[in-house]
């Protein structure tokens, strides 16, 4: 059976209910792991890919390859439960220098099962408030330069591009990205964009955080514009977080108004339960899997339901002793799977 989305080197991030990244009140992403590797690896066997699947699944995720691990071991109802998330595709979070080769090995396997791979690019410099996720580019310079590498890895291949979670949500909340640091990384966002628009297959969404975090929609919509958002695809919502579907499609509708009908994706990753409460972000207990990635969401403006934050992977230690952002957690992952109510799809 076919198997997940992409390997999850740095994964993770926004939520923000109350503003900072990952969904919650004061503090970080829920997510990305800064200081993760990708490990996708060169002549791995391509599994087969599900029937009608617009997505690439990879066999070299890191729920992949814990359910692999457990079958070795004999422990097979735990990997069975896994394959519930291991057979839908997820997202190839970028982070660091290895971005380059990880995209062109991985949107290369994807156009040879003709399938789309979705990444997200995630390396702004100041990423994440130097809170859980810290770390992206040094400066300027080096992002610029990190994101043409990163479009001409892809080439002419098909992807999608969710691009750096956070990064505008956090120009409107306590982080203290203001003044010419905003105005630095709305040009470095138009920049990304821009960059990967030239490539003729590839289809970019630039995050806008998600229902519970900025209130402003008009001071969003700005910011979006600034951020180039004419010359992307669209935006996306609920990155990391758990709000529900209808919630995410409400606000994406109320924001797709303010920027002339753009369309949006939603994470339906973790969100099969809803929220836990309004500040619970990070690994809160009781979530469930959503909508499994599909383009065929059925309403208007919306293009796509993706799993852009990777099941069973850390939010972060959350003051509790948890794994690091972005480290894959068995026990979590197992309860996403399992949990009463969520609808992801069995594998």
């Amino acid at each position: 059976m076919a198997l997940l989305g992409l390997v999850a080197g740095v994964t993770g991030c926004s939520g923000g209910s109350t503003g900072k990244s990952a969904g919650g009140a004061q503090t970080a992403p829920g997510g990305g792991s800064p200081s993760g590797t990708p490990t996708a690896q060169a002549g791995a066997g391509t599994l087969p890919q599900l029937p009608g699947q617009t997505f690439y699944v990879s066999d070299q995720t890191s729920v992949a390859r814990q359910a692999a691990a457990l079958r070795g071991q004999g422990r097979t109802a735990e990997a069975d439960t896994l394959q519930r998330i291991a057979a839908q595709p997820s997202s190839q979070w970028l982070g660091d220098q290895a971005a380059r080769g990880i995209a062109d090995q991985v949107s290369r396997r994807a156009a040879e099962a003709d399938r789309t791979p979705v990444f997200v690019a995630y390396n702004i410099p100041h990423r994440d408030c130097g809170l859980y996720s810290a770390g992206g580019a040094a400066d300027a310079g080096a992002y610029r330069a990190w994101i043409t590498g990163l479009a001409e890895a892809i080439g002419d291949r098909r992807a999608w591009v969710v691009l750096e979670p956070d990064a505008v949500a956090h120009t409107l909340d306590t982080c203290g990205v203001k003044g010419d640091a905003a105005a630095e990384r709305y040009g470095l966002l138009a920049f990304a964009v821009q960059e990967l628009k030239k490539r003729p297959q590839v289809r970019v969404y630039l995050d806008a955080g998600n229902p519970g975090w900025t209130q402003d929609l008009p001071a969003l919509a700005e910011a979006l514009r600034k951020s180039g958002i004419a010359a992307a695809d669209g935006f996306a919502v609920n990155v990391s977080n758990f709000f529900t579907t209808d919630r995410n499609e409400a606000f994406g509708a109320q924001l797709s108004a303010l920027l002339d009908g753009k369309h949006f994706v939603v994470d339906t990753s973790r969100n099969g339960n809803g929220p836990l409460d309004a500040g619970a972000w990070c690994n809160p207990p009781g979530r469930a899997l959503g909508a499994p990635p599909t383009t065929g969401t059925g309403r208007p403006g919306v293009d796509a339901y993706l799993w852009i934050k990777n099941p069973g992977e850390s939010d972060g230690e959350c003051g509790r002793g948890e794994p690091r952002a972005g480290e894959f957690w068995l026990p979590y992952a197992l309860g996403l799977a399992t949990a009463a109510g969520g609808t992801g799809a069995a594998g």
